[in-house]
């Protein structure tokens, strides 16, 4: 009996703010529709907080001169398809600070099949009847807003 392993699949994310700690999330259509933070797979020998960097550039345009990165927040492990196949995805979420001025979709490189874009407050996340990734992400949003930033990333599940 032969078993197999998914492929590895890393990637690093934004939980982006604005001054009024409003929480950028992107909107796309696959599986019934779901919103979820920016970001992407990283780059052969890239580091996690670089490749958060260039997602955001190639998703929202934003100069990576601009963003304020701070922190790794949490990660998660999720199996599910890429490009048809089935993978096994460790995803780094980093705290950023993001003016919406600076916000260009015009700009983006690659945007993937992103619909829409919108900055979300702490009472409509945790209002929202449509599918937000990750889960837990408006407590995430409330801990950073009350200044508790994590020693250690928390685990999503």
């Amino acid at each position: 009996m032969t078993t197999s392993t998914r492929p590895l699949r890393e990637a690093a994310r934004a939980v982006v703010l604005d001054a009024d700690l409003r929480v950028l999330l992107l909107r796309y259509d696959e599986n019934g529709g779901f919103w979820a933070t920016p970001g992407g797979s990283l780059e052969e020998g890239e580091h996690p907080r670089a490749a958060t960097r260039r997602e955001l550039h190639e998703e929202l345009g934003i100069d990576e001169k601009t963003v304020e990165l701070g922190v790794q927040l949490a990660e998660r492990s999720k199996d599910h398809l890429v490009g048809g196949r089935e993978v096994r995805q460790i995803e780094r979420y980093f705290l950023a600070y993001v003016d919406p001025a600076d916000v260009d979709p015009a700009r983006a490189t690659q945007p993937d099949n992103i619909r829409e874009y919108r900055w979300w407050t702490r009472d409509q996340l945790r209002s929202t009847t449509e599918a937000v990734y990750p889960l837990g992400l408006a407590d995430l949003v409330a801990a950073v807003a009350e200044g508790c930033t994590p020693e250690q990333p928390i685990v999503l599940t």
